[in-house]
C-alpha cells in the first residue's frame, strides 16, 4: 500500500527489494537536506561541492565529480552557478597549468560552516527519530558493502 506522496509505508516496507530499499531511505534523508538547505539559499549538490573543497587542498572536477556524486556536465552547471555566486574560484593548477583547481572564495567557505551547521542540525533531528545505534550500524553496514561492491 503506498501513501499520497506515493511512498512506501511503514506496513509494506519489508516486502521492498533491497536496491528499492537503499533508494529509498536515501530520497527520503537527501529530501530532508534539501529543505534543509533551500531554506538556507542552497543545494545538496552546492553544500556536497563546498564541503569537498574546505580543505582548501583545490581540487579537480574530476575529484569533485566523483565526491559529489555528480555527471561531469551536472558538476560544470553546479561550479558555473557557484563561480557567479562567488562562492568558488576556479585557478590554473601549478603543476600542470592545462588543468584547472576549484577552490572555496572566502564566502564559499563561511556559507559551507552556515550549511554544515543547518545538515549537522537536521541528522541530529534524524538521529533522534531513527537512533544512534541504528544510524551507527546502518553507516558502518553501507561502508562495509561500498568497499565490497566498489
Amino acid at each position: 500500500m503506498a501513501s499520497s506522496t506515493g511512498t512506501a509505508t511503514v506496513t509494506d516496507r519489508g516486502d521492498l527489494d533491497f536496491a528499492r530499499l537503499l533508494t529509498l531511505v536515501e530520497r527520503i534523508v537527501v529530501h530532508r537536506l534539501a529543505e534543509v538547505l533551500k531554506a538556507n539559499g542552497a543545494t545538496v549538490e552546492e553544500w556536497r561541492v563546498l564541503s569537498y573543497l574546505s580543505d582548501d587542498a583545490g581540487h579537480t572536477m574530476t575529484e569533485i565529480a566523483e565526491f559529489a556524486l555528480l555527471q561531469a556536465p551536472t558538476l560544470t552547471k553546479v561550479v558555473d552557478r557557484m563561480v557567479s555566486a562567488n562562492l568558488v574560484l576556479r585557478r590554473p593548477d601549478e603543476a600542470d597549468r592545462r588543468r584547472v583547481l576549484v577552490f572555496p572564495s572566502d564566502r564559499g567557505r563561511y556559507a559551507v560552516q552556515r550549511w554544515s551547521a543547518q545538515v549537522r542540525g537536521e541528522l541530529d533531528d534524524l538521529t533522534s527519530v531513527v537512533g544512534h545505534e541504528e544510524l551507527a550500524l546502518l553507516k558502518a553496514l553501507l561502508i562495509t558493502v561500498s568497499g565490497r561492491l566498489g
